[in-house]
């Protein structure tokens, strides 16, 4: 049997030739149902706590590239202090051998360790003495 408009139980039509001019026409109509309000005020709430969730998660990301950035340049902020800090090291020590080269180049001598300087008491100031 054939499928006709959804029902089995009917038969096809057979052609009947009963009149040559008259073909039948059939006309497939569609009709776009329309949602209810509500359904549509529904659609619109998920949709507006989708997009929170979505710019939330967003702004989230952001404060972590954020963070991150800011550490990575902290990083390099240190490691060229380090830098610094060594080179001026390394300053401190050649002045401080330049220091007793030029004191000997200039006459002065250092005493001996096991030496003891005296100070004539005629000669030393007070903090009074101004």
């Amino acid at each position: 049997m054939a499928y006709t408009r959804g029902n089995l139980a009917v038969q096809p039509k057979r052609k009947e030739e009963v009149n040559p001019l008259y073909r039948e026409k059939t006309k497939v109509v569609t009709r776009r149902r329309v949602l209810p309000l509500q359904e549509k005020l529904l659609y619109m709430l998920t949709l507006g706590v989708c997009v929170l969730v979505a710019i939330t998660l967003i702004s989230r990301y952001v404060q972590i590239y954020d963070l991150n950035l800011q550490a990575q340049k902290l990083d390099q902020d240190i490691a060229t202090a380090k830098k610094q800090i060594s080179t001026y090291q390394m300053e401190k020590q050649n002045l401080e051998q330049k220091v007793a080269q030029k004191a000997r180049d200039l006459g002065y001598v250092s005493p001996d360790e096991n030496a003891t300087i005296y100070i004539p008491a005629s000669s030393a100031t007070t903090p009074g003495d101004n």
